[in-house]
């Protein structure tokens, strides 16, 4: 049995130590599409040598950055191929800004496994600190597998945000490039959903997608380049729902309402008929 909800559930994963630097910063900048406007200087900030600034959601990638190899979905009680799995959702609380070098660990524990009939969805915890015990961030993520549900587990509940009745606030076309998801792959994610044409195609896609943490990085940017005058730091925390997939090349239709202390999004693809990328997005202010 692929899914044992009674091994999984509440199951802790080794620890992650690592250490990450400015360098590392840039390239998972970069990975997102920063340096798309090179004289300007507050595009320069998520590129500076010695310290950049650091998108919250580089949290998502830094324990892994160096990695070389294809993922596996391997936890007590779970076992799925990987070209089942597509990432469902990700949430990230920083609890400071994140520096643009340290060292951190991170220790995960599976919270959650429901059971959605033709799926499975495996919820993650994690809880990273620097070497003193200092909480830096908090993450949830969900991973949903294609084919793994009927277990017999809960459906599990509802998470959706429902956007103003209004136009937005701001709203901006961001440009991804042919070649975004192999520039975004050498952060640490080389699943070769992402990259291996012949791999995407018996995984029931036409052609490689855009990882589904590249689109979260590049709306994050998005929000906070053109609602927070470009200072990350303005951000407590940030959490979408990959509501679809996004091809490299394809531009990306960000819609951003702003209310009094957080940001609702959506980030869609125009060129098929808006097909949506993310939903249920919240940026939650410093």
């Amino acid at each position: 049995m692929p899914i044992d909800p009674s091994i999984a559930i509440g199951a802790e994963l080794p620890a992650q130590d690592f250490t990450w630097t400015a360098s590392d910063v840039q390239l998972y900048h970069l990975g997102v599409g920063a340096g798309v406007r090179p004289l300007d200087a507050a595009e320069l900030r998520y590129l500076d040598d010695a310290a950049p600034q650091v998108l919250p959601t580089f949290a998502t990638v830094v324990a892994n950055i160096h990695a070389t190899e294809a993922p596996k979905v391997s936890f007590p009680g779970v076992e799925i191929d990987l070209a089942k799995v597509v990432h469902g959702s990700q949430e990230v609380t920083v609890h400071q800004p994140i520096p643009a070098s340290g060292k951190g660990r991170t220790t995960t524990r599976i919270a959650e496994v429901w059971d959605k009939g033709k799926a499975a969805v495996i919820v993650q915890e994690s809880v990273t600190t620097d070497p003193d015990g200092n909480p830096l961030w908090t993450a949830r993520s969900s991973i949903f597998a294609r084919g793994e549900g009927g277990f017999g587990g809960e459906r599990g509940p509802s998470e959706a945000v429902a956007l103003p009745d209004r136009a937005p606030d701001h709203e901006v076309e961001i440009a991804t490039l042919p070649q975004q998801a192999l520039l975004y792959r050498m952060c640490g994610d080389r699943n070769p959903l992402h990259s291996d044409p012949d791999f995407a195609t018996g995984a029931g896609f036409p052609a490689p997608i855009l990882h589904g943490l590249c689109t979260y990085g590049i709306v994050c940017k998005a929000a906070v380049d053109t609602a927070l005058a470009a200072d990350a730091s303005r951000v407590k925390g940030y959490k979408a729902r990959f509501a679809g997939v996004v091809y490299p090349g394809e531009t990306l239709l960000v819609r951003i309402w702003a209310e009094q202390d957080r940001l609702l999004i959506s980030a869609s693809v125009p060129a098929r008929e808006n097909s949506p990328a993310l939903a249920d997005v919240v940026l939650t202010l410093a």
